[in-house]
């Protein structure tokens, strides 16, 4: 393993971790900025859908630029702009300029999420074996570092517009200093001796994607709207259902988030070991059996073992679907992830308001059956990444 791609890596790895801690820059400073500029939780959420609209468009557009120019190019660039852009929510004091800020900050963040993901695929082809879980990880533990700068700044008595512009003046930086180890081009032959790469997708067309990568958009969709429902209502399902305090019921997202991470920095030695197929079809299933704990437990403490499950199975999905897609067509591997994020993105924006609208049917708990049943259409069409390397596995398994 030569220098270069293994500075290629780690340079990868800062991206995630930085583009993880820009957005949580974000999340940690919204009471203040909602308080600030003068709105309801109800308005808020009409101005999230901007955020996520402008992520949407931006990975689209950065997917085709990433395969174009060259993610040496355009990962560093975007990772500028998305640094830059974070100031901006902090400053306006009137929704309207809110609403604008948000859609240029989710449409830069969008770029480099998609951006660094093709990156990430170019890396782990070069390696010959599965590394995109652990890039996954650490863009959850930007996350924990903005809360813990964000909680450092509030103590300080900055407002939030300063402790943004510091924080975006600082990933400026490294996203400048960072761009020098990535990878030039993307490796284009198929000889690294990954067994999950050699038996490819057909290329999409110009104009047109396959079939495969639509399926893997939709799985994505399901994967990421489970993750989302877990974000907003796992904290209160444990205090509106089970009448756990307050201060109990912020444990059970911390509890997924927690396992979450775990399961990503393990999932690529799972995956090298028994193929990422093996990875989505019974993480989804583990993740099924741990929201139906939640669903039908009277008892927190059974509720937390499921929301403990629930991210332990989701965490290694997403990685294999975006992996999946890159690998499809190494040629269009940025407009490939593109497709298949920003679907997922979708789904992650969605899941907090389907459930919120199921919620005006059901109980909040049995609200969660939806999520049971996206786990359960997700394991069932895990096939979608059997390779060559799983039907060796099995011929082997049903001949011993």
């Amino acid at each position: 393993m030569n220098d270069s791609l293994r500075a290629a890596r780690v340079a990868t790895f800062v991206y995630f971790s930085l583009c993880g801690t820009l957005m949580g820059t974000w999340v940690v400073n919204i009471p203040a900025i909602e308080e600030r500029v003068g709105i309801t939780h109800a308005t808020l959420g009409g101005l999230l859908v901007l955020l996520g609209l402008g992520a949407f468009i931006g990975m689209q557009v950065a997917g085709r630029l990433t395969d174009s120019l060259g993610a040496r190019i355009v990962v560093p660039a975007t990772g500028v702009l998305c640094s830059a852009a974070l100031v901006l929510p902090g400053l306006p004091r009137e929704p309207w300029t809110l609403a604008g800020a948000l859609l240029a900050f989710g449409f830069c963040n969008g770029c480099l999420d998609v951006s660094m993901n093709a990156h990430a695929v170019h890396v782990e082809k070069a390696y010959g074996r599965p590394v995109m879980s652990a890039f996954h990880a650490t863009f959850s533990v930007g996350g924990v570092l903005a809360a813990l700068v964000g909680a450092a700044t509030a103590s300080a008595g900055l407002s939030p517009a300063a402790g943004m512009a510091a924080m975006g003046a600082l990933g400026i930086a490294i996203a400048l200093v960072s761009a020098r180890a990535l990878l030039p081009t993307a490796p284009t032959t198929a000889d690294t001796g990954s067994a999950e790469e050699t038996e490819q997708a057909p290329a999409a067309e110009h104009r047109g994607t396959s079939k495969r990568i639509w399926i893997l958009a939709a799985l994505a969709l399901m994967v990421m709207l489970c993750e989302g429902a877990a974000n907003d209502w796992s904290a209160l399902h444990l205090k509106d259902v089970l009448g756990a305090p307050a201060s109990t019921a912020a444990f059970a997202y911390g509890t997924f988030a927690a396992t979450m991470t775990i399961g990503r920095l393990l999932a690529d030695r799972l995956v090298a070991r028994f193929g990422s197929m093996a990875i989505l079809r019974h993480g989804a299933a583990t993740a099924a059996v741990g929201i139906t704990i939640v669903t039908v437990s009277p008892w927190i403490w059974a509720a937390f073992a499921g929301w403990a499950l629930f991210g332990l199975g989701l965490s290694g999905c997403v990685p294999q679907l975006f992996s999946a897609a890159g690998h499809a067509d190494p040629s269009a591997a940025g407009a490939n992830v593109s497709r298949v994020a920003g679907l997922g993105y979708v789904g992650m924006l969605a899941g907090p308001a389907a459930i919120g609208w199921l919620t005006h049917l059901v109980a909040l708990n049995h609200a969660f059956a939806l999520l049971i049943l996206l786990c359960a259409i997700t394991a069932v069409a895990a096939g979608i990444l059997r390779t060559g390397s799983d039907r060796t596995r099995e011929m082997a398994a049903s001949s011993s």
